[in-house]
């Protein structure tokens, strides 16, 4: 028959396996269902339940870098077992390719890099690394008035990518080369291919979806071309005319038929250089198909969504007897913690007051994850292993947190922060300096001067009874002798006296400890945190049973902290 020992024993095995599987704490229903498939243990689910909650905090108090060895010594078979269960093929698929390759990320600088852009940037700089290419970054910023760029957004993008360890070979900016588009839509307009359109939106749209051509689909070349002089010299208004490519008018896709290629936008480009310079601006799948040839672009990653512009844009190329550069697709990634946030939503929040700006912690913005202290190199990890499939994804982010773990835990200080404080008066203890490590791993050790009261949180408070016996982590140990208010009396330094009654073992903080807040996407903490959290200025700590934060500032005797992740 198993021991009480026997069956903790058996219990650490599998957490410690679902802990090295997932790289974080198991929770405790999976740890029973594991152990409960053993017939004999079926008829001690209480005594079981128990013990799980023991250990699940006794391996709480290990660092996450040590499971996978303690797990090697107490069981190296389930370590074996881990390794044979075949992980499906993460990563970047290898790429057949003939010449140099050349790759480009395209974003529209109308708010800075997401997380969704950082897949675009890292992919495509990944490839072209491996594969000695180029990777350029080109600015599609051709929309000044519904899609309008950022001046900042530029610059943002360019850090990201550096940061990303993904700086370009070339940055092209399509706003300085709006001449190069209109020489492509004369010659277009002078081979029969393109055609100025003075249809209002709605009336070509009717006979579009009926499969008729409009009568402007046939004037003579001369008119077109004195109509395409008249739009660029600004003699028209806006929505007063378009210039189009003529593709299939009865393509059984309407999105293809005719599609318009330049439009009168009469706004200002924000850009100093550009301003008002021009009146007749491309859309993005005439912009992207001419700098694609232009720039030598021979393999093109895009959404399986954006599938129609690839037929558009192939009207052009077969026009001007270009080469189609080859193309992947992949399917959308969704985030289980943003849903869905537009830029142009985003901005508006911003500027109400709604989110603090573009770093927000809430946000899932490159600047954000920056700030809160994710790293780069987990940022990238995390995109490559997602791989090209053409499926649709929905995730989460704690696989980028896990592989931030890995990188942060082995390296962040440890200290004690209490959110929401009550003070706890300790009767019979002694002022004195508590002594704790600033990581499990390592002998250096920090000093916490304390007296005859401490801080506790209000959730430990709230599950507090009197009479209990508990342990204050690294300074001694307690006997609750009142709840309102909170008092009690010390019980001794000795571990064993708590242990032999599985007592709590709790955090806490010195009242006149440093003054904390921390910024969070759940929200606000505010509290009190050890002294010599100033030292750690743009580094990552870790607030022991609260988590991981990276500390922004410190102001007036207050710490300023972005939450990281558990």
């Amino acid at each position: 028959m198993l021991t009480t020992d026997d069956i903790k024993i058996l219990i650490k095995k599998y957490a410690l396996q679902n802990a090295v599987k997932y790289n974080k704490l198991p929770q405790a229903g999976s740890v029973m269902g594991k152990v409960m498939a053993s017939a004999e243990l079926r008829s001690k689910a209480r005594e079981i339940n128990s013990l799980i909650g023991e250990v699940l905090e006794e391996i709480n108090e290990m660092p996450p870098a040590s499971w996978e060895q303690e797990l090697e010594r107490l069981a190296p078979e389930l370590i074996a077992e881990l390794k044979e269960k075949k992980e499906p093929d993460k990563g970047l698929p290898p790429l057949n390719i003939k010449g140099r390759l050349v790759m480009r990320f395209a974003p529209n600088p109308n708010g800075p890099p997401t997380i969704g852009s950082s897949r675009g940037i890292i992919v495509n700089s990944e490839y072209t690394k491996k594969y000695g290419g180029k990777f350029i970054i080109r600015f599609d910023d051709t929309d000044p008035a519904t899609k309008r760029p950022m001046l900042e957004a530029y610059d943002w993008y360019l850090d990201d990518c550096e940061w990303l360890g993904a700086k370009p070979d070339e940055v092209v900016i399509a706003s300085d080369r709006i001449l190069k588009y209109y020489e492509v839509a004369r010659q277009l307009i002078e081979k029969g291919s393109a055609y100025v359109c003075f249809c209002e939106q709605e009336e070509f749209k009717a006979l579009k979806d009926v499969k008729k051509a409009c009568l402007h689909r046939d004037e003579e070349i001369g008119k077109n071309l004195e109509s395409w002089k008249k739009m660029i010299s600004g003699e028209f208004k806006e929505q007063e005319a378009v210039l189009r490519i003529k593709t299939d008018i009865a393509h059984k896709d309407p999105a293809i038929r005719d599609w318009v290629a330049f439009r009168i936008i009469k706004t200002p480009h924000p850009r100093h250089e550009v301003g008002g310079k021009y009146n007749v601006w491309p859309l993005l799948d005439f912009e992207g198909a001419v700098e694609d040839h232009l720039l030598g672009t021979t393999l093109i990653i895009r959404g399986k969504d954006l599938a129609d512009s690839e037929i558009r844009q192939r009207y052009v190329y077969k026009y001007m007897d270009w080469k189609y550069p080859e193309t992947m697709h992949w399917g959308r990634v969704q985030i289980h913690e943003f849903g869905k946030l537009s830029t142009s939503g985003l901005k508006k929040a911003i500027s109400e007051g709604t989110y603090t700006g573009w770093d927000d912690p809430r946000l899932p913005t490159i600047r954000a994850l920056r700030r809160r202290g994710i790293r780069s190199e987990a940022l990238r990890k995390f995109m490559v292993e997602l791989g090209l499939g053409e499926t649709d994804i929905s995730l989460s982010l704690d696989t980028l947190y896990a592989e931030n773990r890995k990188i942060v835990d082995p390296v962040a200080n440890r200290y004690f922060f209490v959110w929401a404080p009550v003070e706890l008066e300790v009767e019979g203890a002694e002022p004195k300096v508590a002594k704790a490590p600033f990581h499990p791993s390592r002998g250096e050790m920090r000093e916490i001067p304390v007296g005859t009261k401490v801080l506790i949180c209000q959730s430990d408070v709230d599950n507090l009874k009197e009479g209990e016996r508990l342990r204050l982590k690294d300074l001694y140990n307690i006997q609750v002798t009142g709840i309102s208010p909170l008092t009690a009396r010390f019980i001794g330094t000795d571990m064993d006296i708590v242990k032999k009654e599985k007592g709590r073992i709790i955090h806490w903080a010195p009242p006149d400890g440093q003054k904390v807040r921390v910024l969070s996407p759940d929200g606000e903490y505010s509290g009190i945190g050890e002294r010599g959290l100033e030292k750690e200025l743009d580094k990552v700590v870790q607030f022991e049973r609260f988590g991981f934060v990276r500390i922004d500032s410190v102001r007036d005797d207050e710490v300023l902290a972005y939450f990281t992740h558990k």
